[in-house]
């Protein structure tokens, strides 16, 4: 069956913060000029919010140039900070950083606690409000090209294919969305995006992406623990001092808390699995004594692309450009990008209008990167260039370091730090790792990975092909379990993976797909690039409430 097309001025794939600010920039821009402008979203969560994970705490600085009458228009943003602590966790105590050593970046006075899936539905109501046409629950699948070898549009997936690769009763072809240009805003670690990296090789003069993986829950705790603004950040146990990582915890309206962990997917050792990691950190007496009594009602997981500056892909190629997290607008020092994501969205919408206005289409907007090069983003990421850099050297001498630069120098570090390794690169074999016991869940504090992904509402049509692919099929036992003790079955917070027994006695990977909250951990962190992750069915996935 041949394909149906529909032709837009602007294509945006994902309906996060960064491609609906884009759209939304895009009409309004229209109607400011008078003139037609077709802007169309796809979106591969079964609606606008359903894939978003985030913490968070938002810098209203970018929706507020977006919609200066932002409070007027009902934004969710409804909790505004009230109080930030920030704690060095030892296994049964706690060092609280005082406030007047606590650098800039970890200050969070103008900022609000809030649901950034919620906030995303809201922006989708605006952005159809002006015209934009949204569709959730179509997976973009495919970037088209045109005869000179730019992005002319993307293909959604096929669906109703069965997981024997044939099509069934059921089957629809995808259709082709052309743009004259395609904005990429699928978060981190796109699909797509990833293919365009490679293609136009965009990362050739970045130092490579630095990952992590962020696991997140939502509790209802009891009212008297309730403190509604309250922001509690925390590094040290249960990590230990020469692994990346941290904890937030963030009290919402309506005796909600999001609690979450964030681990570094550099780390050496393959024993190490942050969903229990996340789970250890939960029963620490600082952090239980808010949510013994609650009740867990979400669960998710997410990476996150944390290099910053200078890990910054080109943005921009022929035919489109990268915006929010697929390109890395993330400020791993404040523990924020939506506000990035946002700006992004904007500053890229500004220069395709500019080129739509002047009779252009699928050339390379040039515009987009001069613009972020002159913007308040740029100078806040070139204040946070060497955060990561430092981090690398260990908790302590890391911490000092940061210290030293936000707090004295104000950002003003006179030199730039590099890395020039891939997270996937650190892993060292099991031989030379410390294996890590870990307790077993008591279900009221601590979880097991199954009856979390219970509560993230993640489906998947069972029949259709699996969206999580093995170049090397001999791999995943051959190598993986062999030099590194199968760290998929660690990594991956959703028990995807697992190393079952034949008959024979031998060992198999088992891949559960349908248990995937596409956090795209397995496509980072593998130690060979073995594992690609695919777009699988539009729809498919979790269905995150309040995330």
């Amino acid at each position: 069956m041949a394909r149906e097309s529909m032709q837009f001025e602007v294509v945006v794939v994902g309906a996060g913060p960064a491609g609906l600010a884009s759209a939304i920039r895009l009409k309004q821009l229209a109607a400011r000029e008078a003139v037609e402008l077709g802007v169309c979203v796809i979106e591969k969560g079964s609606e606008i919010g359903a894939h978003i994970l985030s913490g968070a705490v938002m810098d209203p600085r970018a929706l507020e140039e977006l919609f200066p009458d932002w409070k007027a228009l009902g934004a969710p943003l409804k909790t505004p900070v009230s109080e930030d602590r920030f704690l060095f966790l030892t296994r049964s105590g706690s060092l609280r950083v005082p406030g007047l050593l606590l650098p800039e970046c970890f200050r969070n006075r103008g900022n609000y606690v809030v649901s950034l899936g919620n906030v995303c539905r809201w922006l989708g109501r605006q952005a159809e409000a002006l015209g934009v046409e949204i569709y959730p629950g179509f997976a973009a699948a495919e970037v088209l090209y045109d005869g000179k070898g730019g992005v002319r549009g993307v293909a959604t997936g096929d669906m109703g294919v069965g997981r024997d690769g044939k099509p069934t009763e059921q089957y629809q072809p995808g259709i082709e969305l052309h743009g004259k240009y395609v904005f990429f805003a699928e978060g981190c670690r796109g699909h797509l995006g990833r293919q365009l990296m490679e293609r136009y090789r965009l990362s050739a003069d970045s130092d490579p992406q630095v990952y992590g993986i962020g696991l997140k829950e939502l509790w209802e705790i009891e009212p008297e623990k309730h403190q509604a603004g309250l922001v509690i950040h925390s590094a040290g146990w249960p990590l230990a001092a020469d692994t990346y990582g941290g904890s937030f915890l963030y009290h919402m309206e309506d005796n909600l808390v999001s609690v979450g962990f964030v681990v570094g997917l550099a780390y050496a050792n393959p024993y190490l699995d942050p969903y229990e990691e996340f789970q250890r950190y939960k029963t620490h007496p600082d952090i239980r004594m808010f949510l013994e009594g609650g009740k867990r009602i979400a669960y998710g997981a997410r990476a996150i692309a944390a290099g910053g500056l200078m890990s910054l892909p080109r943005l921009t190629f022929p035919g489109g450009c990268l915006v929010g997290d697929e390109a890395g607008f993330l400020n791993a020092s404040r523990i924020k990008g939506s506000h990035a994501a946002i700006k992004s969205g904007m500053l890229a919408a500004e220069a395709a209008f500019a080129a739509l206005r002047a009779g252009r289409s699928a050339d390379e907007l040039d515009a987009y990167g001069a613009a972020f090069q002159k913007s308040w983003l740029f100078e806040e990421l070139y204040r946070a260039r060497n955060f990561k850099q430092w981090m690398s050297k260990g908790l302590y001498s890391g911490t000092v370091m940061v210290g030293v630069e936000q707090t004295l120098l104000g950002g003003k570090f006179p030199w730039t730090l590099h890395h020039d390794h891939a997270d996937h690169e650190c892993l060292r074999p099991a031989s030379e790792s410390k294996p890590i016991d870990y307790p077993k869940p008591d279900e009221k504090l601590t979880f097991d990975r199954l009856s979390s992904v219970f509560i993230s509402n993640t489906n998947h049509e069972e029949n259709q092909p699996c969206h999580l692919v093995l170049k090397d099929a001999t791999v995943p036992v051959g190598l993986n379990l062999a030099k590194y003790a199968g760290p998929e079955s660690r990594y991956c917070p959703a028990g995807v993976y697992e190393f079952v027994k034949n008959g024979d006695g031998t060992d198999r990977l088992q891949i559960n797909a349908q248990n995937c909250v596409h956090c795209k951990t397995c496509d980072i962190k593998d130690p060979t690039q073995n594992i690609v992750w695919v777009t699988p069915q539009g729809g498919g996935g979790p269905n995150y409430p309040n995330m």
